[in-house]
């Protein structure tokens, strides 16, 4: 089960929600985010904590893994609090939302500090990988959130 890749697409709100799940503490490199206007898509690289795994792995670390997202029929994209220029910048990912708009559809990556990345799109239209098999780290994401 530790070697299997993760694959999964998103056509509608709420597939997304189950992406953003997956997402959520992932690391994003600004260098690894890039727009084409022409082909209308949005992509980017995210190393991502397997958080399926967490009940294999017991109470302490985990696994993390390079995976790669992207986003097609994407129209515009606008960041918001975010120094899109710092190529080195890391992001840590709290959640991808979306909701209706006139064009289509606003989906939404929300950081950690505030920053968001919002991309115009016709329709939801979302696929994310594992590109790799990962590595084990000694420590998991902790929101300090009492039960």
């Amino acid at each position: 089960m530790i070697n299997s890749l993760l694959r999964l697409r998103a056509e509608e709100a709420d597939d997304l929600a189950v992406i953003s799940s997956c997402l959520q503490d992932a690391i994003a490199r600004i260098g690894d985010m890039s727009y084409n206007a022409r082909q209308r898509r949005f992509a980017l690289v995210l190393t991502r904590f397997r958080w399926e795994l967490v009940d294999e792995l017991g109470s302490e670390g985990g696994v993390r893994v390079r995976c790669g997202m992207h986003f097609d029929d994407v129209l515009r994209v606008q960041a918001q609090g975010i120094d899109m220029a710092d190529q080195t910048g890391l992001l840590p990912l709290l959640a991808v939302t979306c909701e209706d708009a006139d064009y289509g559809v606003a989906i939404k990556l929300e950081f950690a500090g505030g920053g968001t990345l919002r991309l115009e799109a016709e329709a939801v239209s979302c696929r994310m990988g594992d590109i790799d098999q990962g590595w084990p780290t000694p420590s998991r994401p902790d929101h300090n959130i009492e039960p």
